[in-house]
């Protein structure tokens, strides 16, 4: 079995621009966010996909319906795909999270994977069902190519999990809006990273904004 999964970050959201912590809230792309999944649909449309996956959050499933667009796919949703549940950090920035929750806050940063956010998860949480709900996908799918659209922290999760890196450190990777990440799985549970953070589809965008 290799499947190729195009496991792909949603496109900015007016909370992103604004640094905002997002998690569960479920924010719209902005009309910069569209035009970078648009972007991204148009370097993806010549590519032949057996399946789209998003989050159930409209940032991501409506970057999903871009992509599948021109392909005539239909997206299928999955909560396991979520962002971290931040709880009662989101709509918050770091530095409004800092001045609210100065212990936590400094224990998040230094273990996220233990350390209970209140209202929301832990690290270990998120790599769990994220992590499964992608091998599921790519156990689905053997021999083919899948769209999955997710998020920033649960993407940066699941390949740091697949990394076998310590997933303390899970922020060093680094996820931009709209960025596509190929992992390729030979078996359920080893995945090879073959692209990471790949956004030169929104050169063309940069330049016509």
């Amino acid at each position: 079995m290799v499947c190729r999964i195009y496991l792909i970050r949603h496109g900015e959201t007016l909370w992103n621009h604004a640094r905002k912590y997002q998690g569960h809230a479920d924010i719209a792309l902005s009309e910069r966010g569209l035009k970078q999944a648009e972007a991204l649909a148009r370097r993806l449309e010549r590519e032949q996909f057996a399946a789209f996956f998003a989050s159930d959050l409209r940032r991501a499933s409506d970057t999903a319906e871009i992509i599948a667009r021109p392909h005539g796919g239909k997206v299928s949703t999955l909560p396991a795909l979520r962002e971290i549940n931040f709880g009662e950090w989101e709509g918050l920035t770091r530095d409004e999270i800092k001045a609210r929750f100065p212990e936590l806050s400094e224990q998040w940063w230094a273990a996220p994977c233990s350390t209970r956010l209140p209202g929301g998860e832990m690290l270990a949480e998120v790599t769990l069902r994220a992590a499964t709900a992608i091998e599921d996908i790519a156990a689905a799918y053997p021999d083919a190519q899948v769209v999955v659209v997710s998020h920033g922290g649960a993407i940066r999760a699941s390949i740091g999990h697949y990394l076998k890196m310590d997933l303390n450190q899970y922020w060093r990777l680094r996820q931009d809006n709209a960025a596509l990440n190929i992992l390729e799985f030979y078996e359920r549970d080893r995945a090879q990273l073959i692209v990471f953070n790949d956004c030169c589809h929104l050169n063309e965008f940069v330049q016509h904004t």
